[in-house]
C-alpha cells in the first residue's frame, strides 16, 4: 500500500476501471454506488425465468480499453468477436437483403467489394460514398473546427444523398453515436468512422457478450475489486465533500443502509473520483473545481429505447439484423444469453436516438412494432408473442451535438485531489463502453500523477 486513500463515486465501467487502477497502484480504495449492483448503464436484471440486459451493448475490436477491462476481470471467454465484420441489412420496402462485410485486404480495400455489391444504394451513390469515405479518412481529428459542424452538413457537401445517409452513414452512426447525422458533431462522427472503419481492417469486427451483462460488469467486477482490496459499498451515496485540514485532501461523507450507523465520514481522502452522470457531478464538485461548472448542465442527454419480444418459435435465423425502410433499427437474438428454454426465441430491438418514442406507452409500442417485425421477419407472422416488454434509458448517453466538445471536461479538475470520470468527459470518444473505460483510466492516471514522492 502507498498509504494513500481514494474514494470512487459511481460503480459503472468508469468507476470500476478507476477503482482497479488506483488499487493496483497501492491506494486504499472505497467504491460507492447508489444502486444495488455495479455496471452502470450496462446491466442485467431478472424477469421471471429470463435474464434481461437493459439494452443491447456491443463493442468493436478497436475498443482496446474495454477489452483490456474484460481481460482484467477474467471474462474474455464470455464474449465473442466476429472473425470478420459482417452486418446483414434488410430493406423491408424492397425485400432485398445485403451485407456490410470486410475482406482480408488492407484499408480501404477491405470494404470495397462489399460496398460495390451493396444493394441498398445505386451505383452512383456507392461511388460517391467511396469518395466521401476517403475524404473522411483525411480529416484531422485534432481540428477543433470539426466540432462546430454537423456530420449531416458535411455529408451533403460531399455529395451524399438522403438514401446513402439512411442506408449507410446513419445505419452505423445512429447505433454508435445515439444520434442521426444531422444531430451529430462532425468531430465525433469522424472519430467513429475513422477509428472503426478506416483505420485497421479488423477494427470494426463486432463483439458482444455471450452471457448476461451483469455476469461481466457486476459479478466478475465485484470479484475483481474484492481481490484488489477495494471496499465496495452498494446502495450508498456520497452526500458531502469538504476540504480536509491537509492541503489537497478532502473529507467525504457517505450515507447508506449497509454502512454502520447509516453514515460514515472518510477523512484525509487523497483522490476523489466522481464517476457519475454530469448533473450529479455538478452537485458534488467542490466550488471552483471547474471554470464554468454550468457547462455540465448544458451537456444534454439522449435516450435509447429497447423493445423485448419473446416468440413461441424461431423467427430470426441469424444473431442480429439491421433494418431499412422500417422504424426498427437493429434486432438481436438474445435467446441463449437469457436462459430461455424451449422452442421459443427472445429478440431485442435496440432503438437509438429515440426522443420521439421514449415516453410512448407499452401498448402503443406494441401496436407499432409487432407489425413492423412481421414485415421484417416473415416467419413472425405465424408466431405467437408470449412476452412483450420495454426498457427505457432516458439518460443513456450524452447528446453528441455540434459544439458538445467544449462542454466535456477533462479528468483533472481545478481542485487538487478531485477528478472526473464518465463517458461524457473529454475522452474524444462518443458515449460508449470504450469511452467509459478510457475515462476511468484517465482519472486514475491523473490521480496517480499527483502522488508525492515519499518523504516530500
Amino acid at each position: 500500500m502507498n498509504g494513500r486513500t481514494a474514494v470512487v463515486v459511481g460503480g459503472g465501467l468508469a468507476g470500476i476501471t478507476a477503482a482497479l487502477r488506483l488499487a493496483d497502484a497501492g491506494s486504499a480504495v472505497t467504491l460507492v454506488e447508489a444502486r444495488p449492483r455495479l455496471g452502470g448503464l450496462a446491466f442485467s436484471f431478472r424477469r421471471g425465468d429470463l435474464w434481461v440486459d437493459n439494452g443491447q451493448h456491443v463493442f468493436l475490436r478497436c475498443c482496446v480499453a474495454y477489452r483490456g477491462l474484460l481481460q482484467r476481470l477474467g471474462v474474455t471467454d464470455q464474449v465473442e468477436i466476429q472473425q470478420r465484420l459482417d452486418v446483414p441489412v434488410h430493406d423491408v420496402a424492397t425485400g432485398r437483403t445485403g451485407s456490410l462485410r470486410r475482406a482480408g485486404l488492407p484499408v480501404p480495400l477491405h470494404l470495397a467489394k462489399s460496398l460495390a455489391l451493396y444493394p441498398h444504394m445505386s451505383t452512383g451513390e456507392r461511388l460517391a460514398t467511396g469518395r466521401a469515405a476517403l475524404a473522411l479518412r483525411g480529416l484531422d481529428l485534432d481540428d477543433p473546427a470539426l466540432d462546430q459542424e454537423s456530420f449531416g452538413e458535411w455529408l451533403r457537401r460531399h455529395g451524399q444523398s438522403d438514401r446513402a445517409v439512411e442506408a449507410l452513414w446513419d445505419l452505423v452512426g445512429v447505433a454508435t453515436l445515439n444520434a442521426t447525422a444531422e444531430q451529430s458533431s462532425l468531430a465525433l462522427a469522424a472519430m467513429v468512422f475513422k477509428t472503426g472503419l478506416l483505420s485497421d481492417p479488423g477494427a470494426s469486427d463486432i463483439g458482444f457478450a455471450k452471457v448476461p451483462l451483469g455476469a461481466l460488469h457486476d459479478d466478475a467486477a465485484r470479484a475483481a475489486l474484492e481481490r484488489a482490496g477495494v471496499r465496495v459499498l452498494l446502495r450508498a451515496r456520497v452526500t458531502d465533500v469538504k476540504p480536509a485540514e491537509e492541503p489537497g485532501r478532502h473529507s467525504v461523507l457517505l450515507e447508506g443502509e449497509r454502512i454502520d450507523g447509516g453514515a460514515e465520514r472518510i477523512h484525509g481522502v487523497d483522490s476523489l473520483v466522481l464517476a457519475v452522470p454530469q448533473d450529479v457531478a455538478h452537485e458534488l464538485l467542490p466550488p471552483g473545481s471547474l471554470k464554468e461548472p454550468q457547462r455540465l448542465l448544458e451537456l444534454e442527454y439522449a435516450p435509447i429505447l429497447n423493445i423485448h419480444v419473446v416468440y413461441d418459435r424461431k423467427v430470426l435465423d441469424r444473431p442480429f439484423l439491421a433494418a431499412l425502410g422500417s422504424p426498427v433499427q437493429w434486432v438481436f437474438d438474445r435467446t441463449s444469453h437469457s436462459g430461455l428454454r424451449g422452442p421459443g426465441q427472445y429478440l431485442a430491438l435496440s432503438q437509438s436516438a429515440a426522443q420521439a418514442e421514449i415516453e410512448l406507452p407499452v401498448a402503443e409500442l406494441r401496436r407499432r412494432y409487432l407489425p413492423e417485425l412481421e414485415r421484417l421477419l416473415p416467419a413472425a407472422k405465424g408466431a405467437q408473442v408470449t412476452e412483450f416488454f420495454v426498457t427505457r434509458e432516458r439518460t443513456a448517453t450524452f447528446a453528441p451535438a455540434p459544439g458538445s466538445a467544449r462542454l466535456r471536461p477533462p479528468a483533472r479538475t481545478l481542485t487538487p485531489g478531485v477528478y472526473l470520470a464518465g463517458a461524457w468527459t473529454a475522452t474524444g470518444w462518443p458515449a460508449t463502453m470504450e469511452g467509459a473505460v478510457r475515462s476511468g483510466t484517465a482519472a486514475a492516471r491523473a490521480a496517480l500523477a499527483t502522488v508525492p514522492v515519499a518523504g516530500s
